[in-house]
């Protein structure tokens, strides 16, 4: 066989293995093949996106108002640590998340009053709460799955019991975000003002650091400790970009949470990789689209006032 025909076949059977590999990676990450009888495995999931989407909309208001986003990841490392301290020690996971979040958000709302303090806090907990999950992850003896699932969420991870846990803490949080709506706007968006008018603002703060607390280990349940952002900050965030009222910026906020979470489980259902990078895809995409029109709505608002001004 001439070396001319032997390059020929080790080309073909080159393209023939990176075809078959590109075909493999494209059913890794899209396979609907049985979708029909995986979709009724998921039900809790779906129903805990969804609460998780509400409650990260709202939350996620009161995060970009008051600069929280640091905040946010920070509260997520300790509540890694928690879930992974009570994977280890064979107690629900929720629980831990949780008590890992609560501490975290203590820490940080009585400590970081200032805005430099807060961001000097939350820096010295970061590493100190992942270094913690990973020595429990470390000294965990068990599946793999359930390691990676605290950092990058599962699919089919919320079962009966901890659904009702999951409801109870959403109704809390959401409960808790209505009740100190007003004031906390307040605060929020001018707290020397609203202190001056006798509003609590570091009562409120330290409140709103506690329900934070809370969303964000919901958030883990679903999405990991990694990710959380994507659902406690970029629908807000996209929100923002499209509106100001203080009525349609929640109610976009929630609405793009409640997309990228369930859209998220619904796509993630058809692969096997985690449920993750399909939510982040999807609230990263929604942001993008809404800076988009943001910045065309702009646009034509400035041209809109040349043309009053010319006139």
């Amino acid at each position: 066989m001439s070396v001319l025909a032997t390059s020929a076949l080790t080309s073909a059977a080159a393209a023939g293995v990176r075809a078959e590999v590109a075909d493999d990676w494209w059913r890794r990450v899209f396979d609907f093949s049985d979708y029909g009888a995986l979709l009724g495995l998921v039900h809790n999931s779906l129903i805990a996106a969804a609460v998780l989407g509400l409650v990260g909309g709202l939350v996620g208001v009161f995060v970009m108002q008051r600069d929280l986003a640091f905040a946010v990841h920070g509260i997520s490392e300790l509540s890694f640590a928690g879930a992974a301290a009570a994977l280890l020690l064979s107690i629900d996971v929720m629980l831990g998340a949780v008590l890992g979040s609560v501490v975290a958000a203590v820490v940080i709302g009585l400590l970081g009053t200032r805005a430099r303090d807060r961001n000097s806090i939350i820096g010295v907990l970061m590493p100190f709460g992942l270094g913690l999950g990973v020595l429990f992850l470390a000294l965990y003896p068990g599946r793999a799955a359930n390691k990676f699932g605290l950092l990058t969420g599962q699919v089919v991870a919320v079962d009966s019991t901890r659904l009702s846990v999951f409801l109870v803490v959403a109704a809390l949080v959401v409960a808790g975000l209505l009740a100190m709506w007003r004031p906390l706007t307040f605060a929020s968006v001018d707290p020397d003002v609203a202190a001056a008018r006798g509003v609590p603002t570091r009562a409120l703060g330290l409140a709103f650091m506690l329900l934070l607390g809370l969303a964000v280990a919901l958030a883990v349940q679903v999405v990991g400790a990694l990710l959380v952002l994507s659902l406690l900050i970029t629908p807000a965030a996209a929100a923002t970009r499209v509106s100001a009222s203080p009525v349609v910026v929640p109610l976009l906020s929630v609405g793009f949470a409640m997309t990228s979470a369930v859209g998220g489980i619904l796509l993630a259902l058809g692969g096997s990789v985690p449920i993750s990078p399909y939510v982040t895809t999807i609230s990263f995409v929604i942001y993008v689209v809404c800076r988009l029109v943001g910045r065309a709505r702009t646009r034509r608002g400035w041209a809109r006032r040349t043309q009053a001004v010319a006139a």
